[in-house]
């Protein structure tokens, strides 16, 4: 296919995109059907069928992705016509492509065109979870240190601190500290919560956070009084996330943070280096 045709046809398809009230983007099936060089609507109609049923099976709510509508159109005399027609969701127009006639050339292009911008939207979810999961480790270090610190301030020395954490670590995982890095696979010097999904590092951000307001609020002096508080509170979150049918110490480890945390910070460099032109 000529680079010529493919900027025509994606700018057309992009041209012909319309948006709801609610802010939900659609292409119209009339609009679709020249688009992917349809003559007879009958025709297109059967394609819209079988992209139907292929929505059902991944089970997707049809009606939320075809939506019928009427609208007007003039005939030739000058007068309008009211003619039935169908708002499509991005996804909707990406199993009609699939289920088209792949020997049109512009369903052979639609069906990779559409194959693409899912994929891009899957990277773009997979970056915004990655990003938020960098942000939670962040705040869990952030807390820790002023945990670090009232146990400093109230208790005039805090160098039993990674004492309570680790003793926090078990309350929250039924395991030591070490049990864990064990059953994760990972070295001994690095961090446990390096490795800890996004749900956990929240959890134990949580405990921590409690920890922190009722050490002051009850103006704790000693360092047994605030470990003992520490504990208290992993284990209660420790049973709130079991009876959310969530056992912390058997969800899966992920990628190393740090590793996570370079990969986006050079991303963003790339991007700042070499920014989209506009059009």
């Amino acid at each position: 296919m000529k680079t010529s045709i493919i900027h025509s046809l994606t700018d057309n398809f992009e041209a012909h995109a319309n948006k709801s009230p609610e802010g939900v983007e659609f292409w119209l099936a009339r609009d679709l059907q020249h688009l992917l060089s349809y003559k007879e609507w009958r025709n297109f109609n059967l394609v819209i069928s079988k992209a139907k049923t292929a929505c059902e099976l991944s089970e997707q709510n049809i009606d939320d992705h075809f939506v019928d509508v009427n609208k007007m159109v003039t005939i030739g005399s000058g007068a309008e016509k009211e003619i039935a027609d169908i708002m499509l969701t991005r996804y909707a127009c990406y199993l009609i492509a699939q289920n088209g006639d792949p020997r049109k050339e512009t369903i052979a292009f639609a069906q990779r065109y559409f194959a693409v911008q899912t994929r891009k939207a899957e990277l773009i979810e997979q970056k915004m979870l990655e990003h938020e999961r960098v942000q939670a480790r962040e705040k869990l270090k952030s807390t820790e240190k002023e945990l670090s610190q009232v146990i400093f301030e109230q208790t005039g020395g805090n160098k039993n601190f990674a004492t309570i954490r680790s003793k926090g670590d078990t309350a929250l995982f039924g395991k030591s500290t070490q049990q864990m890095k064990d059953s994760y696979g990972i070295n001994k010097s690095k961090p446990l919560a390096d490795f800890m999904p996004t749900i956990l590092l929240k959890a134990k951000d949580f405990a921590t956070e409690i920890t922190i307001f009722n050490a002051r609020e009850n103006n704790m002096k000693t360092e047994g009084s605030i470990s003992k508080e520490h504990i208290t509170n992993n284990k209660s979150v420790r049973q709130t996330l079991i009876s959310r049918g969530i056992q912390p110490e058997n969800l899966p480890p992920e990628e190393d943070i740090s590793k996570i945390d370079r990969r986006l910070k050079s991303d963003e460099k790339k991007s700042i280096k070499n920014p989209k032109k506009l059009k």
